[in-house]
């Protein structure tokens, strides 16, 4: 029995115009009886679309609130910021607005890119554990080769170091690359499978891989990329004053300090991914509205919290994410609204990549404040009631 008429209509010769839209939201009334009224409203030439999506029907409309400003003091990051956030969820806004307020008042956030890679992580198969304890040896003595094969893809990706691992009668190696301002996951796959066939023209005895042995971990939390940075690692960090924090958050700091430490053991005994309050929200509604890809939450949203009360009653608070993978350029980035909310950062094109990283810290750190105070103070509940409910 044939299926033609339940296929999804494509033109070969111009998949990507308004027409051919219609036609496809035409074809899933008549299968489905859906309306696609909103989704089919959209300001953005299709034309612009090739790479991003395919069997194009439409726009999904997000809203789009702005957060702040935040005063940051970034090596890349320098000034004063208007953070656009995508998001359905209320409250989610103008509660990191209010750390961004806290985090002004007492002097601003301080935020630092300590390093940054990119991995591919092919297995490399052998008939015993020894012939794979061999090959990585070999490997070693061979990164310079190594390392040219794998940059004539690219004019940007950079191979600066193998990681190595056996297990049984396999090698698994991470390529570690940097890639400007491209999260550059696509980059490192070809450069790293131009290494291997390399490797495997070279190598004296018989070599096969699997490009990636998933110890690369796209797209999935591991705590491999706490320790080896997957993306850039990023930390923001304040000194929350003792006498603002009780002014504008009701919360004498000491509390807070408390409350950290059972938040610590909490996460350390359900073994999640992050410590602090929800550096997941933050990160999700800068990514949707700045272009990200959106998987990458996944990765991005993994860190550590940490806090130390100081001797004159201040908290010293700071947020690290070591692996927050994200681009200014490529992707989805240059897509229209996309690149206006890269543009109300400054933080659109090339040389543009640690800036954004650095933005993306400090906003986790004020929504943790804002949040952990709200938990503190019992208004958390209540806050939702008020201003987090679609009526």
């Amino acid at each position: 029995m044939g299926n033609g008429r339940y296929r999804i209509p494509r033109d070969g010769q111009n998949d990507y115009s308004r027409e051919q839209a219609e036609t496809r939201r035409t074809f899933l009334k008549e299968q489905t009886g859906a309306e696609l009224t909103h989704t089919g409203n959209f300001s953005i030439d299709p034309e612009a679309l090739p790479g991003n999506i395919e069997n194009f029907i439409g726009i999904v409309q997000m809203p789009v609130g702005v957060a702040g400003p935040i005063d940051i003091d970034g090596e890349h990051a320098k000034g004063r910021f208007y953070v656009p956030l995508a998001t359905t969820e209320g409250t989610l806004v103008a509660s990191y607005s209010r750390g961004m307020r806290v985090i002004n008042e007492c002097g601003g956030v301080k935020t630092t890119v300590v390093e940054q890679f990119m991995q591919r992580a092919p297995a490399f198969i052998f008939d015993d554990a020894r012939a794979a304890r061999d090959f990585g040896e070999w490997l070693d003595s061979n990164f310079d080769a190594i390392k040219q094969a794998a940059e004539t893809t690219t004019s940007i990706g950079k191979l600066i170091h193998l990681e190595q691992w056996s297990v049984s009668k396999t090698r698994y190696v991470r390529f570690n690359y940097t890639t400007g301002d491209a999260a550059g996951q696509n980059m490192v796959g070809k450069a790293t499978l131009a290494a291997c066939e390399w490797i495997k023209d070279n190598y004296p005895h018989d070599c096969e891989f699997l490009l990636s042995g998933n110890m690369d971990t796209d797209k999935k939390h591991s705590h491999l990329n706490m320790l080896h940075s997957r993306g850039k690692r990023v930390i923001a960090e304040v000194v929350l004053k003792k006498d603002i924090m009780k002014k504008l958050m009701k919360v004498d700091t000491w509390m807070m300090a408390r409350s950290s430490v059972l938040a610590n053991m909490g996460a350390m005994l359900a073994g999640a991914a992050y410590n602090g309050p929800h550096s997941a929200n933050g990160i999700a509604s800068l990514f949707i509205a700045t272009g990200q890809d959106e998987a990458n939450v996944v990765e991005s949203h993994a860190g550590l919290l940490s806090h130390e009360l100081l001797p004159n009653g201040d908290l010293y608070l700071s947020v690290t994410l070591p692996s927050l993978i994200v681009a200014t350029y490529g992707g989805g980035t240059g897509l229209p609204t996309q690149k206006e909310c890269l543009d109300l950062l400054g933080c659109y094109g090339k040389g543009k990549a640690n800036k954004l990283a650095e933005i993306v810290a400090a906003t986790v750190l004020a929504g943790d404040i804002s949040l952990a105070c709200a938990v503190i103070t019992g208004h958390w509940v209540s806050s939702h009631d008020k201003y987090g409910r679609n009526k």
